[in-house]
């Protein structure tokens, strides 16, 4: 059986033009290349969003939870391309479905974004997703997205 491959944050920012605070996804572990992996983001309480989500009971924003599902699809996808790391292909969301958001995220949390691709047709991935702390399923989608370039 052959070891996952794992990639850093230095990696991502390769394959993806997301850039902080915008970028969630500090570790992508490689199950099936291109098809299943597990991102990670390590939730603190410095994240911008916290100033004004909620002052007092910070929570991270749902749709984030999902831009974080995307961004680990895409990059998981991003990786098997040869020329990823010279920017010359991007990925661009096309669709959300299903979404639902079971609990809240929280500081101090790591966050663990559980990717699948369910179909590809030429350019156009449609993936599902579960964010997962602490083994219970915080937010999960199925999303659609697009290679350009």
């Amino acid at each position: 059986m052959s070891e996952n491959k794992v990639y850093q944050v230095e990696d991502i920012m390769k394959m993806l033009p997301h850039r902080y605070p915008f970028l969630l996804v500090d570790r992508l572990e490689v199950e099936v290349p291109g098809e299943k992996g597990v991102g990670l983001k390590n939730v603190t309480m410095n994240e911008e969003f916290f100033q004004g989500h909620f002052p007092g009971n910070p929570v991270m924003p749902g749709v984030l939870q999902v831009e974080a599902m995307a961004q680990t699809a895409g990059a998981l996808v991003m990786s098997t391309f040869h020329d990823a790391e010279n920017g010359s292909k991007s990925v661009l969301f096309m669709s959300i479905d299903g979404v639902k958001f079971r609990k809240p995220v929280k500081p101090g949390d790591q966050l663990k974004m559980h990717v699948e691709k369910i179909h590809e047709r030429r350019n156009v991935y449609i993936f599902k997703g579960q964010s997962m702390v602490e083994d219970k399923v915080v937010s999960e989608a199925e999303f659609t997205a697009m290679i350009v370039g």
